[in-house]
């Protein structure tokens, strides 16, 4: 299968592409440089910008696939007005100009990145794929980001990946997990009560490889473990594999003074679970928080 790629050279996009190459899958990357880091051996590279229509675009019509992963982090800073449109734009845009090349006889399958985002803030609700988007500002965003597929949807199957907390060795959101926890600071945050829906950065990778190889798969599916955790079961679970005191409480006021609105992506309670996934019958590794994380900082460990 040749698999056009956008977003590779993030932490997911990197992870899926070394799985693909290594069972032999062509890899087509659009990156924005010309010489990106951290792609497999034989990687086709192709420069581009894809919110912006190009040359590029050419190629995206010679694949069997594409798995559109394009977006600005969004905790890369303060949600200025400015980051909000980037934040918006870059998936957006990106995404139409992807479902436009799709939608007019390109690859026959498009998965394409979205996020737990989309649901907003839960409480103490178990979320599954048939909630609607919340109405918030990642949960509009979302759900634009998702519409945005249509003019794919008439002619490919397309796959709507939500993700939640994606723990890998290699950056996201484990190194600043940890980094309070090796400087004896680790904690929940306030009574850490609120839910976070985490996935192992190789059950991510699963469920990628599954939207595109299972032709079952169809509209959204979440990417998360089947066991979302309370913050302070995480601060706990992190406490034990680390050897540190979990003990020090981050008050939630001081995470929105130092965040602003960003916050809220901190602070949302969300208990997503995979109900999609599991029906198809996809197998978790790593479905338990705890022997997955001893199994990243380990990994971490021997580099």
């Amino acid at each position: 299968m040749r698999v056009f790629l956008t977003g590779a050279t993030g932490l997911i996009g990197r992870a899926l592409a070394a799985s693909l190459a290594a069972d032999g899958h062509e890899v087509v990357a659009l990156s924005r440089g010309a010489a990106p880091q951290g792609l497999p051996a034989g990687t086709m590279v192709v420069t581009g910008d894809p919110s912006v229509a190009g040359p590029w675009q050419e190629e995206l019509a010679r694949c069997d696939a594409c798995v559109n992963l394009a977006g600005e982090p969004v905790a890369g800073g303060r949600w200025t007005d400015e980051r909000r449109k980037r934040i918006r734009d870059s998936r957006v845009l990106s995404t139409r100009n992807v479902a436009a090349v799709v939608g007019a006889g390109g690859p026959g399958v498009l998965v394409n990145g979205s996020a737990i985002g989309y649901y907003g803030p839960r409480g103490d609700e178990v979320i599954d794929e048939t909630f609607p988007a919340g109405n918030d500002f990642l949960g509009h965003v979302a759900l634009e980001w998702e519409e945005a597929t249509r003019a794919a949807s008439r002619r490919a199957r397309v796959v709507l990946v939500r993700t939640g907390i994606v723990l890998s060795p290699d950056g996201g959101a484990l190194p600043k997990l940890v980094l309070p926890f090796k400087m004896l600071a680790g904690g929940p945050i306030g009574d850490g009560g609120f839910w976070q829906s985490w996935i192992h950065v190789a059950d991510q990778v699963g469920i990628l490889r599954l939207a595109l190889e299972e032709p079952l798969a169809q509209g959204p599916l979440n990417a998360t473990a089947p066991d979302p955790v309370r913050n302070r079961d995480l601060a706990r679970a992190l406490g034990r594999v680390l050897r540190r005191p979990s003990l020090l409480v981050a008050p939630a006021f001081a995470v929105r003074a130092v965040l602003g609105e960003m916050a809220e992506v901190v602070l949302a309670s969300q208990r997503v679970v995979p109900t999609r996934a599991l029906a198809l019958g996809y197998r978790f590794r790593w479905p338990s928080l705890e022997p997955a994380l001893r199994d990243l900082l380990l990994q971490e460990s021997r580099r």
